[in-house]
């Protein structure tokens, strides 16, 4: 079994809507029967019993090979590493022996390695020497990264409570930096900090100091205490407050540093040491009673718990050191956040607590006597947590409140000591110790003791008002022709109601009418793109075959996906999609992947593309020049929307309401003239409909749409050359030979010549086919090698393209030139007033500027929009 190709399917895909690891999988003759691998899957359960079923993703395939074992096991290690995976499957291809294998992960590096584990495995239980791996140690490699890679407690509740909202979310980083929604209506968290929290309020925070002197000044209960130098300013400061004292860092986090409770010099000097390694030091007052945490959010204390110290419990029977191991032994403590609880640190504070008990590590405490192994009560340095919350006086809810809108925090761990929430805290002599800028939510979440408090659901509350998806309106283009000006169009007619416009296509990413990046943009890297620059109001992405592909959308769903047509030119053989319908599966996964309030705008003309109704989870609109055509009529007479052509004007219909467009105020059709444009247009108003746009301002968007070379760069744009036309165009495929014959025998010329070069990695079929259409319409054609033949041999493309020529109804003289510049020069000379000249461009940007400066050069217009 060979792995040669792995990819990371990153949004929606061709497979699932989950995020998947694709892999193509070749198996030799005797692997494509497990049956036949005498005892293989009796070592392979021995070895690993979780493995699933063995059978085939296809129930009407009776073998099973190796490959579906691969993708059975890439699963299953997954799972028992705890990872929430469920989806996954086994595709042949037309190579015999060759799979396509896909299964779920939930974390990339950790789907990445459970393919390579599994692989691994396979191998050992195949060679017959299944006791040279380790299964245990394998899941156990797979859950440590897991937890070390994916999302915290605190950032990933937040998330989870997001996604529940249906709030998109992308994380920026391998850490807890996450925006959640798109363009102009994201917001960012940083675990529990969210992106409206100042600089200066964190840095409050960060100085303890500086925070007690603030809060004591609005009136909320501080202990006293100072900053302090070395250790014998520090043991003068706790005689001037008064012992007890609490010895910690100024400026720290999580615990870090921190011991309470100190009454002896001895005691200090080491808590002294302790808090020196983080930072400075200060002092302060010893309040007697319990640690509670109180978090607020926004102008409310959402969730309250009661923080205890690390401890254990004597039995008569075990050392100190061994019940502090018996207690970490415990599942559900572990290292950092991962877990509910973190395991108890066994360090000099600790010993130090035991002294002042009396204890020391080796001491065997009687049966049921507490042994307090550190004084503060943090989780993260192994305490547990009781929930509150329902207990809180009014009162020392207030208190919190105001001591974090006093430091400026939206959302705040606000650390109180008193003896109980249940009475306000000056009646106590209770108060605020500390506050927390980015405070950690697992001890409300999961506490030890008493209920979950759905703290992350409050922080997106906090930051999206209800309803608020975070989502701008995303408009999808795919399909075989016409998706590029159809996407330019769309994002026209947004701009022109004043939204700012991410759009993506095959000649850039462009912001509010600026290009950020330029090249084939039309895959997910660059639709992610759109989506987090602040500045999108609304995005209309071009979604091209490749990237969905290579990495599958760029985002969950879309408001619009717009498919306008699937032909067989569109790269057929390439990545095991070889027939029309295998593409039409592949561009049908914008439709699949609509909001159910949204819509897919689709040509009801082509049979494959009204085929994907069905599978929109949202409305539809049907599109086709023919007012009459069969799919159109029905779903006009359901009262469901649709555009058309009706003589002059595109006619629009929802039920008895109906809007009527004069072809004559849409430049881009030439007066209606040219079909292709038509359908361009179609699909475009059904986009803007669906996307909200007022008439007056759709209307208005299409007149003042210029298809011109510097708006629409080889998308048939018109010029003038001494008096003769030349249209440049990127069709490179025969369903837009097609429509460009048509466009052209729509506009009258003495005569015609057309300049062509064909893309190598078509099939022969589709490289001869494009010639065979041209040379019923053209004169004159000029055949020009490509500067990039990706992949065919010099000269193989042009023999294919004579080929298809050979039984030409019109063509009377076929030139070959090498170069493309020097093709379009010959083309130009040659061409006298009244006659056309279609230049079908391959390095698109150049082939434009050199038209354009040898019309300057013969002192005609510059390409204009189609007039």
């Amino acid at each position: 079994m060979d792995v040669s190709r792995i990819r990371t399917l990153r949004g929606p895909n061709l497979w699932s809507r989950h995020t998947c690891i694709e892999a193509i999988v070749s198996c030799a003759p005797h692997e494509l029967d497990l049956h036949a691998l005498e005892g293989f899957e009796k070592r392979l359960r021995e070895l690993f019993p979780a493995v699933g079923a063995l059978k085939p993703s296809n129930p009407l395939q009776e073998r099973l090979s190796l490959a579906h074992v691969l993708e059975d096991t890439a699963l299953a290690l997954q799972a028992q590493a705890g990872c929430p995976v469920t989806f996954s499957r086994t595709a042949a291809t037309l190579e015999p022996g060759v799979f396509q294998v896909v299964a779920q992960y939930t974390e990339e590096l950790v789907g990445r390695l459970a393919f390579d584990l599994a692989c691994e495995l396979l191998e050992v239980v195949a060679a017959g020497e299944p006791r040279t791996f380790d299964v245990e140690a394998a899941i156990a490699r797979l859950r440590a990264l897991d937890e070390d890679v994916r999302l915290g407690p605190s950032t990933g509740c937040i998330v989870d409570a997001a996604v529940a909202r249906n709030i998109p979310y992308r994380r920026l980083t391998s850490g807890s930096l996450v925006q959640l929604g798109w363009g102009s209506r994201q917001r960012r968290i940083w675990a529990a900090e969210v992106d409206t929290t100042s600089a200066v309020s964190e840095s409050i925070a960060q100085d303890k100091d500086l925070t007690k002197t603030l809060l004591a000044a609005a009136g909320v209960p501080v202990p006293e205490g100072r900053p302090v130098g070395d250790a014998d300013d520090a043991w003068a400061a706790a005689l001037e407050i008064g012992l007890p004292v609490v010895v910690k860092p100024q400026d720290g986090n999580q615990g870090k540093g921190v011991t309470v409770n100190i009454v002896s010099r001895d005691h200090l000097d080491i808590a002294h040491r302790a808090a020196a390694e983080i930072g400075e030091v200060m002092v302060e007052k010893y309040l007697p009673g319990s640690d509670f945490r109180l978090l607020v959010v926004g102008d409310r204390v959402v969730a309250a718990a009661r923080r205890d110290p690390p401890h254990v419990i004597g039995d008569g029977e075990h050392t100190v050191s061994e019940l502090v191991d018996l207690v970490n032994a415990d599942p559900l403590r572990g290292e950092g956040h991962a877990t509910s609880l973190t395991r108890i640190r066994f360090d000099d504070i600790a010993r130090a607590r035991l002294g002042v008990q009396g204890l020391t590590p080796e001491s065997v405490p009687e049966m049921g006597r507490r042994v307090v192994l550190r004084n503060n009560a943090n989780l993260s340095t192994g305490g547990t947590a009781t929930d509150v919350t329902d207990d809180m006086h009014p009162d020392v809810a207030a208190r919190a409140v105001a001591a974090a809108q006093t430091v400026g925090l939206e959302i705040c761990g606000v650390d109180v000591v008193c003896e109980s929430v249940h009475v306000p805290l000056e009646q106590q002599h209770g108060g605020v110790v500390e506050v927390n800028a980015a405070p950690g939510l697992r001890m409300h979440l999961s506490p030890s003791y008493g209920k979950g408090r759905p703290v992350g659901d409050a922080v997106v509350a906090h930051m999206f008002e209800p309803g608020d998806d975070g989502r701008i309106p995303l408009v999808a283009v795919t399909g075989t022709n016409g998706k590029t000006t159809t996407t330019r169009l769309i994002a026209h007619l947004m701009a022109t109601s004043g939204l700012r416009v991410g759009m993506t296509n095959t000649d850039g990413v462009y912001v509010d009418g600026r290009q950020i990046d330029s090249g084939d943009c039309s895959g997910p890297k660059s639709a992610r793109s759109v989506l987090l620059h602040p500045d999108v109001d609304a995005a209309v992405l071009e979604t091209a075959r490749g990237g969905m592909l290579r990495e599958g959308l760029g985002f969950d769903q879309c408001l619009v996906a717009v498919v306008t047509n699937v032909g067989a030119g569109d790269h057929l053989g390439l990545n095991y999609i070889t027939t029309v319908e295998d593409l039409a599966v592949l561009k049908r996964v914008i439709v699949m992947n609509v909001a159910p309030t949204g819509y897919a705008v689709l040509n009801a003309a082509d049979p494959i593309v009204a085929a994907m109704a069905p599978k929109c989870p949202g409305g539809v609109v049907f599109f086709a020049q023919d007012h009459d055509h069969p799919v159109l009529a029905a779903h006009r007479v359901q009262g469901r929307r649709t555009i058309c052509v009706e003589g002059d004007r595109i006619l629009v219909t929802e039920g008895s309401w109906r809007v009527q467009i004069p072809l004559q105020g849409v430049p881009i059709t030439r007066g209606g003239t040219i079909g292709f444009q038509k359908d361009n247009v179609m699909a475009a108003i059904g986009a803007a409909w669906c996307a909200g746009l007022d008439w007056d301002t759709i209307v208005r968007g299409l007149a003042s749409f210029s298809n011109d070379a510097d708006n629409a760069p080889g998308r048939f744009n018109l010029m003038d050359y001494r008096g003769a036309t030349v249209i440049a165009d990127y069709g490179h495929n025969p369903d837009a030979m097609r429509a460009l014959v048509d466009a052209v025998n729509a506009m009258p010329a003495r005569r015609r010549s057309v300049v062509i070069s064909g893309a190598g990695d078509r099939r022969d079929e589709d490289i001869r086919e494009q010639t065979a259409i041209l040379g019923t319409a053209f004169d004159d054609v000029l055949l020009f090698e490509d500067a990039c033949q990706r992949g065919r041999e010099d000269g193989e493309v042009l023999a294919l393209l004579r080929q298809g020529l050979a039984d030409a109804s019109r063509a009377r003289e076929v030139l070959e030139i090498r170069g493309e510049f020097v093709a379009i020069d010959t083309a130009l000379a040659r061409l006298q007033p009244g006659d056309l000249c279609l230049v079908l461009v391959d390095q698109v940007e150049e082939a434009l500027a050199h038209l354009a400066r040898r019309i300057r050069e013969a002192g005609a217009p510059a390409p204009d929009s189609v007039h």
